[in-house]
């Protein structure tokens, strides 16, 4: 009965709708749910705004019963008689005919079935993948649902205050003995930073820094008196700060731009699932003069689907004040867990997104949802369903939305892009077959800095150990539903800038076993200004809970199933090598018989059987820290070297050896070690060399050329790829 499904209808959409219908707001009632992929629904509602995912199943149900809707007319009197029997009154009557009219009349153009069948036919999968369980489904506001929140924000306060305290005191605890040991070599006249590797280099630069700021002061000071603002002086790489002075530490990484000569403008991007995220471009003033503020808000959704029916995208070539010089190739790079891409311009010229900028790339940094500010375009803050998503919502919306926006304001077909830690975790998630794969079409490469797709020894240290061994119900009532000890974010900001950095240092160093001993320590104050960021319980639930990450020590594996890679792995070197001795010692038919039995049981299982990714996938570029404790990078490496990943091409792999796991973007070494072979591979990779700048130290980097073609097909490459670009 029409009757029927539509007070079905109405039952589920107000289940998952932004505010209950009876509050008389029509604009969030939930109309449809469309899957981004078939395990990632999100839900439009009737003003076209979206709703976070919820449950395979909640989902289904309510496109199911929006199509048996579509073939019908709308509830007639009678109908309407039977809503009313069905929602207990005239009031719920009143609720089920705004909803099914909404429902009817946004889904008329969808009225035709399609060739395909329905949607009952056509249900995507109900389970989940093991690492990926479901989230929790939170409807919209009641004062149940607000009494339970308040019980888990009143919870949550006191005892993540007291797991904070906790770490916050045996990070201060165990510096006693180094303070203390670091005390009595100044009391008997040696040197404690004496033997750090980069000392020498520390102390030129500490004094360059002094000089510069008493330059600036002393040309700040007669331009004032002269009436004037000329005295910026350019710098010996032709690029002019326009800040400058002592260093206030400060959380803006445009300041950090200008005193190296750039700047900065910030876009703001809707993901599909109706975040607003942040997405910082670093530019030359020199050669490009930022969009008006409202070409930099957000606008509809960032999707390829959206990217691909634009007969000409804009590009930023149009606000580029130097024409006679061919645009810069994007670049888009992501940063880890609890940091924003702040940590990419914290140590001025030898910054990732500086050094970039300056070697001539156009150079946009990614921000995770919620990151400094929490936005969404319905849901307020305080709503749980704010904060009910993972790394994979940040792999599955973010980076396509960032990518996307990227690609929409420059005009390129294809950017590379360069992630760092979680950064490379969201990336990994992303371009898997059964997620994201379409994105790898739109990257030139991927750079993985540290990548975090196995876990390493630190996950067995005891407060991460106590997180795992919690039920998900004591998880969330320790640390709440909502944003992840937000008290950080509050320290954060009342604390002086100084004494923050220091305890900062001094508590992820106790957590994650990181040291400063190739880091610019002049600068580390300033490095941990962009870190915490506001990120969800839930998300750290998904790292350090007993459900993912932690119990399985794998992004897109389970324990059992990477173990049994590995005895495969290790069971078939053991066959080459007693094949290679057979070959040797063996003569005749026996020889021949082993032979054919270690091919016979390779083809039964071949390799990239359980592939990640598919041919869609880009090209990969790895850098591994030797003394990472936090992330097995290896681990990774040996799965693409033993043939595991068929469909992906490794460019360029490093480990070195002497790494923790930020070293890779704050190492006073870094450009020389990891920035520079970056600039190499997203150079070589890039798929319009012929109608982009060419970056400085790249003139002799040769292209890369797929192994599925050869050397003469490199050009036809190069110009089929190139017919994104709109110049």
């Amino acid at each position: 009965m029409v009757s029927t499904a539509a007070a079905e209808f109405a039952d589920q959409s107000e289940k998952l709708s932004h505010q209950h219908p009876e509050t008389g707001n029509d604009d969030g009632i939930a109309v449809e749910a469309r899957f981004v992929t078939p395990q990632d629904p999100v839900l439009v509602t009737a003003d076209g705004n979206r709703l976070p995912p919820v449950p395979l199943d909640e989902a289904h149900k309510l496109n199911v019963l929006r199509e048996e809707l579509e073939h019908h007319e709308p509830p007639t009197a009678s109908s309407k008689e039977s809503l009313g029997r069905a929602g207990n009154g005239q009031a719920a009557t009143s609720v089920a005919e705004q909803v099914v009219t909404l429902a009817t009349e946004k889904t008329k153009p969808k009225r035709r079935r399609t060739s395909d069948g329905d949607l009952r036919q056509a249900m995507p999968p109900t389970h989940t993948n093991p690492l990926f369980p479901p989230l929790p489904l939170y409807g919209p506001p009641t004062m149940l649902r607000d009494i339970q929140c308040l019980v888990f924000r009143v919870s949550s306060f006191f005892l993540s205050l007291a797991f904070l305290a906790v770490i916050v005191l045996g990070a201060l605890f165990t510096s006693v003995g180094p303070s203390l040991r670091r005390r009595w070599r100044q009391a008997t006249f040696r040197n404690p930073d004496a033997n750090r590797p980069f000392y020498a280099e520390e102390v030129r630069l500490k004094k360059k820094r002094k000089d510069d700021e008493r330059e600036w002061l002393r040309k700040k000071s007669s331009s004032a008196s002269r009436g004037s603002e000329e005295g910026n002086s350019v710098n010996g790489d032709g690029f002019t700060p326009t800040e400058g002075g002592p260093d206030p530490i400060v959380c803006d990484p445009a300041y950090y731009a200008r005193r190296v000569g750039l700047d900065m403008e910030i876009f703001q991007v809707q993901t599909e699932d109706g975040f607003i995220i942040d997405l910082w471009h670093v530019y030359d003033p020199k050669e490009y003069t930022p969009l008006p503020a409202e070409c930099r808000k957000p606008g509809l959704p960032e999707s390829f689907e959206a990217l691909n029916q634009q007969s000409k995208p804009p590009t930023t070539t149009t606000n580029t004040t130097n024409t006679t010089k061919p645009p810069k190739f994007p670049v888009l790079l992501i940063h880890g867990l609890l940091q924003s891409s702040g940590a990419y311009c914290v140590s001025d010229d030898a910054s990732l997104a500086f050094y970039l900028c300056k070697s001539g790339f156009d150079v946009w940094l990614g921000n995770n949802r919620c990151g400094f500010h929490p936005r969404h375009a319905l849901l307020d803050r305080r709503d749980p369903r704010m904060w009910c998503w993972n790394i994979r919502q940040m792999g599955v919306f973010d980076l396509p939305a960032l990518t996307a926006r990227v690609l929409r304001e420059t005009g390129f077909g294809k950017c590379g892009l360069v992630c760092h830690s979680q950064g490379t975790t969201q990336a990994l998630v992303a371009l898997a077959k059964e997620q994201r794969p379409d994105l790898g079409e739109r990257l030139t490469v991927f750079c993985g800095l540290a990548p975090a797709a196995y876990a390493g020894p630190l996950i067995g240290k005891m407060y991460f150990k106590f997180m795992r061994v919690i039920t998900p119900a004591m998880f969330r009532l320790m640390f709440g539903i909502g944003a992840f000890i937000p008290l950080m974010m509050t320290m954060h900001r009342v604390l002086d800038p100084r004494v923050y950095g220091w305890l900062g240092y001094k508590v992820f160093s106790f957590l994650f076993n990181w040291t400063d001993t190739r880091w610019d320590r002049g600068l580390r104050d300033r490095m941990f200004q962009f870190a915490p960021v506001y990120v969800s319980s839930e998300s750290m639930r998904w790292w350090l809970g007993r459900e993912c990450f932690a119990k399985h020590k794998c992004i897109l594996a389970t324990k059992e199933e990477w173990r049994q890679e590995e005895r495969e792995d290790h069971e078939q070197e053991q066959r080459e090598s007693e094949l290679a001795a057979a070959d040797r010692d063996m003569e005749g038919r026996e020889g021949v018989e082993w032979s054919e039995h270690a091919a016979e049981a390779h083809k039964r299982k071949p390799k990239g059987s359980s592939a990640w990714y598919n041919h869609q996938a880009p090209p990969f570029a790895l850098w591994v820290c030797g003394k990472d404790d936090l992330v097995d990078g290896n681990k990774l490496l040996r799965r693409f070297e033993r043939g595991r990943e068929p469909h992906v091409s490794v460019v360029h792999s490093k480990v070195i050896p002497e790494y923790e796991h930020l070293d890779v973007i704050w190492a006073m070494d870094a450009p020389e070690q990891v920035f520079k072979e970056v600039r190499e591979v997203l150079w070589k990779t890039c798929n319009v060399r012929d109608q982009v700048r060419v970056p400085k130290g790249c003139e002799d980097v040769e292209a890369w050329v797929h192994p599925e073609y050869g050397e003469g097909d490199a050009d036809g490459l190069q110009l089929s790829s190139s017919e994104d670009l709109s110049p």
